[in-house]
């Protein structure tokens, strides 16, 4: 199945670029103007294919959630974005607005796929993250359906709720995530659905609070991409309330009270500003040398 697009948004490219999850992402793989990305539907596994990403967008659909992936294309592409015309309260804002403001969100409508590297996020570097998501896909994700030779769907709910906790262990998952992916993975029917498109995105963000072991940071995390939410502000972020402090006010270290308070004027859009911020290249100086990140797998 094929399907061509009208849309020719010039940075469509940062659009799906949120959708993978670090460089080296075995779900999603990003090929210059070409995008792959396989996952789980409510219809089976599936895979999409789009070439000509910013110019001429063409995409493909392969296996049995095909159709499902095909009629939420245009979601996924940030085309039913609707881009606001914000108030800049803030020199900053006001240049990235400038420079970013056409940036569609787009929303995958697969939240199952986005909590679980999410989950992974909570207790470790980013990069230990980004790791551990590779591992559990690359050993436990199924070959993704279409004709590319690496690309891999998430594991399988079943699957991981499964898992023992000494498998977890040795990917330098500890007791309390792994429990959490188990947890949510024995409730993937809330995950694993079609969500009502007239509903809110904040309020399906809000909604993934209801999930064992998922707090306001994780959901956040999730739903800025799961569902396009601009407002999916990820408060309790080890550097986010930094870069805020830097970008806004110039001080290297920031409380998220005080980011609560200097991103008030863009409710609703809180993300989606962040976002421009961290696109700008704003990001808080060091404040020292750093320790080094010592996998528990070697404690």
């Amino acid at each position: 199945m094929a399907i061509a697009s009208n849309t020719n948004f010039p940075l469509q490219h940062l659009t799906v670029a949120a959708y993978r999850f670090g460089r080296p992402d075995p779900t999603t793989i990003i090929d210059g103007s070409t995008l792959w990305r396989a996952t789980l539907t409510p219809l089976g596994p599936a895979t999409v294919k789009i070439e000509g990403i910013g110019t001429s967008p063409f995409a493909e659909f392969f296996g049995p959630g095909a159709d499902w992936l095909h009629a939420r294309y245009n979601a996924l592409l940030g085309d039913d974005d609707v881009i606001p015309d914000l108030v800049a309260h803030h020199d900053v804002v006001k240049r990235a607005q400038k420079s970013f403001q056409q940036l569609a969100l787009g929303r995958t409508e697969t939240p199952f796929h986005e909590i679980i590297p999410a989950v992974l996020g909570q207790r470790v570097t980013a990069g230990e993250a980004v790791r551990q998501w590779q591992a559990l896909v690359t050993q436990f994700g199924e070959k993704a359906p279409g004709p590319h030779p690496t690309l891999r769907v998430p594991p399988a709910p079943d699957v991981l709720a499964r898992l023992g906790y000494v498998t977890f262990h040795e990917y330098g998952i500890e007791r309390k995530r792994a429990d959490t992916i188990r947890n949510i993975a024995r409730v993937s029917h809330f995950l694993i659905r079609d969500w009502p498109s007239n509903v809110p995105a904040e309020q399906h963000t809000h909604s993934l609070m209801n999930l064992p072991g998922v707090g306001p940071w994780t959901a956040a995390v999730a739903g800025s991409v799961a569902f396009g939410d601009p407002d999916a502000l990820a408060v309790g972020d080890f550097h986010l309330k930094n870069t805020v402090a830097w970008a806004l006010h110039g001080i290297a270290r920031g409380t998220d009270e005080q980011m609560l308070e200097s991103l008030a004027p863009y409710v609703g859009h809180r993300h989606r500003v962040v976002r421009w911020l961290q696109l700008m290249g704003y990001r808080a100086p060091a404040r020292g040398p750093r320790r080094p990140i010592v996998s528990i797998t070697q404690l």
